[in-house]
This record gives structure tokens, C-alpha cells and sequence, in this order.
């Protein structure tokens, strides 16, 4: 099979909601990393085959196919298409699949895969309400077929994240001990300049915001439960924020034409999904899967990026895996840094990219938890 890889990969800084980068219009947002891809790479933008992005709540400024709006936005060529995907949290790690699969098959050489959201402009599950006010509600009510299938149960991230601490006996104090280790480790990763390369300046901003300095376990225990009776708080959970990600993905034929250096090799993407109840597991499963596909074991490799939607989903990975946490999200991960969710996908696999590098590892596993039930694995090694 043709191998397809990664030649570059860069993002913005982490904006926090209401933050500095909550005024930029989402196409510009985008513009801003397809611009940087194209001045780091040095590679003719006019050869690219198409532009793949995740994003989630596609209304408003990011509406319209952002992938394409943002490719436009940046002055890159009118030929170029775009399109725009949703799966969720997973939406950009998917869209790194996609452009991987295009260059295996055959059928495209050279393709940009990111993703983009402003969780400051558009609040999260803008899409699922917005049809509030033609009659309709969320996707998951008043579906004959769902109804009868999973019944009125609600669906939700939080209690998902509550069913995952129960049912793995993750407490309250081993996540915020869990979170602050997030912190701690977003923190010190910036002090040592570790996110430096990878991130392409925006609007005066050139570090994550997210990271908090001043946090401790006492403040985290003040806090009240997001849930009546749970064990989940604010500090626990995946920040709001603001960004844009993106990667150059090429083919064997596009490295040697256009003379790019390869940095990895996608070796690994799948996808597979669990109970869209319990929403949150699916990284056991796809990561166990992944492992018996290629034959790796979980010792094989040498970093992981498990996406902190909340604590209790790594903590939950972990137990199952055996996975050394010394290893998973070592530069800390969306309770740091935040999750904005499109283009959290490729944000993971950019820094993940990087760490690889500076410590001169050979593969790396990137997993995230996503709607539905759902959870993508992508390996990659390091040339």
C-alpha cells in the first residue's frame, strides 16, 4: 500500500472563551494556520488537492464550508477546494484520516487536513438548539427510531463522565489530582518553550491561554459538582477556547516531485465506536483495536495523546490500557490547554509531532473520546 505522510504541521495559540482570540472570525481563524503551513512548508499551494477541516456547529462565521471560506480567506488559490466534516470532538483527527486515505488510494498527492472553531463566538451545541425555533429540539428527542432503541435516557457528555467515574471507582480527588498534573505539565511545557515551534502567533497572543499557574487542589476541592451528588467539577472537564490546527499530509510521488521532507509516517488510522450512551469509552476499545491491527503493544509506543474531555476518561483509558502515564499527554491536555473542538484533532497531533521529535521517539498514539459513542486512532512514526 502507498504510505502517506506528514511533512508539516503548526496551530495557533489556545484562546480561552472570551479570550484573545474570541473576536477573530472563524475563517480568519482558519486563514491564519493554512497561511503559516504555507510559508513554513515552503511547498506551491497551487498543487494542493483539497482542503480537509474539521468543524463542529457549522452556523454563523462558520457556516458555509469553512474549509473552503478559510482557504479563500488567506489569499491561497481560487482552484483549491474544501470541504468541511463533522465527527465530533474527533472532527480534524478525522480529517487527517481522510487525507491519508486520499493519498493511499492514490487518488490525491498532496492534501491539508485541520480543523477551526470559536467556541467564544458560537457557543458549544449552538447547531443542536438552533432548530429550537423552527419546532424541532436536539437529534436525540422525539426520534421514533432512537426512542425505541435507547428510550427518553438522557444523553450527555457529564453524565457519561459521571457513569465513567462510577463505574471505574475514579474519585473526585484522584481527578483533580489528575487535572492539576494537566496544568503543571502545560505549564512547564511553555516555560521550556517546548510549544514555541509549533505555534504561529496570532493577534499579539503567542502562548496557550488556558494553563493556570495559580491553581491547587484546594481551590479545585471549593468547587461545586457539575451534576447534583457527582464527582465532576469545572476543573476536571475540558476547557472552552478558541484555535485553528492544520497538517500538510503527502504522498510518496508529491515528497519526491516537489522535493518536501517527510517528518512521520502515518502508520495507523482507524475509527470505531461504542455505546453513544455511555459516549465517552470509545477510546479503549479503538485503542485495543489499533494495537492488534499493527501488532504493537502498548509498551511499543513512546507517547500518547489521549484527548481530556473530562479526568475520568483518561484515567479510565489508563486502567484498561496499562499505559504509562508518564507518557500520555505529557505537555498536558485540554484541561491545560482546552479543547476547541473542531480543530482539537490535529492541535493533539501537531504537538504530539513535535514531543515525538524532541524526544526522539519512534511512534505515537493519538485517541479522543467523540460523540456518539465514537473514537479515532491514528498512529504515526517519526522519520
Amino acid at each position: 500500500m502507498a504510505e502517506a505522510y506528514i511533512i508539516d504541521a503548526v496551530r495557533t495559540p489556545v484562546g480561552r472563551r472570551g479570550g484573545a482570540l474570541a473576536a477573530v472570525h472563524s475563517a480568519d481563524l482558519g486563514a491564519h494556520v493554512l497561511s503559516a503551513l504555507v510559508d513554513r512548508g515552503g511547498f506551491d499551494p497551487a498543487r494542493v488537492d483539497d482542503v480537509i477541516f474539521g468543524c463542529n456547529d457549522t452556523v454563523g462565521s462558520q457556516a458555509g464550508d469553512i474549509a473552503r471560506t478559510a482557504w479563500l480567506a488567506a489569499g491561497l488559490p481560487d482552484h483549491v477546494p474544501g470541504v468541511t466534516i463533522d465527527r465530533q470532538c474527533g472532527s480534524s483527527q478525522q480529517a487527517v484520516h481522510f487525507a491519508a486515505q486520499g493519498v493511499m488510494s492514490g487518488t490525491a498527492d498532496l492534501i491539508v487536513a485541520g480543523g477551526v472553531q470559536n467556541m467564544s463566538a458560537i457557543p458549544i451545541s449552538t447547531s443542536m438548539t438552533v432548530g429550537e425555533q423552527f419546532g424541532f429540539t436536539t437529534p436525540f428527542a422525539e426520534s421514533e427510531g432512537w426512542t425505541a432503541r435507547y428510550g427518553d435516557q438522557e444523553v450527555s457528555q457529564f453524565r457519561s463522565a459521571e457513569m465513567i467515574a462510577e463505574k471505574w471507582g475514579i474519585t473526585r480527588e484522584e481527578m483533580e489530582a489528575y487535572a492539576l498534573e494537566s496544568h503543571r505539565r502545560a505549564v512547564t511545557a511553555t516555560d521550556k518553550g517546548r510549544f514555541a515551534k509549533e505555534i504561529a502567533p496570532l493577534r499579539g497572543l503567542s502562548a496557550d491561554e488556558g494553563p493556570r499557574r495559580d491553581t491547587s487542589l484546594e481551590k479545585m476541592a471549593g468547587l461545586k459538582a457539575l451534576r447534583e451528588g457527582g464527582r465532576l467539577t469545572a476543573a476536571v472537564a475540558s476547557q472552552i477556547s478558541d484555535a485553528a490546527s492544520a497538517l500538510l499530509v503527502a504522498s510518496e510521488r508529491a515528497v519526491a516531485e516537489l522535493g518536501l521532507t517527510p517528518r512521520a509516517r502515518i502508520h495507523h488510522i482507524s475509527v470505531l465506536a461504542d455505546d453513544p450512551i455511555w459516549m465517552l469509552t470509545g477510546p479503549i476499545p479503538a485503542t485495543r483495536r489499533a494495537l492488534e491491527r499493527t501488532g504493537l503493544s502498548i509498551g511499543d509506543i513512546d507517547l500518547f495523546e489521549v484527548n481530556e474531555a473530562f479526568a475520568s476518561v483518561v484515567l479510565a483509558w489508563l486502567k484498561e490500557t496499562g499505559a504509562d502515564p508518564e507518557r500520555v499527554n505529557a505537555n498536558g491536555g485540554a484541561i491545560a490547554l482546552g479543547h476547541p473542538i473542531g480543530a482539537t484533532g490535529t492541535r493533539l497531533m501537531t504537538t504530539m509531532l513535535h514531543e515525538l521529535e524532541r524526544r526522539g521517539g519512534r511512534y505515537a498514539l493519538q485517541t479522543m473520546c467523540e460523540g456518539g459513542g465514537q473514537a479515532n486512532v491514528t498512529i504515526i512514526e517519526r522519520l
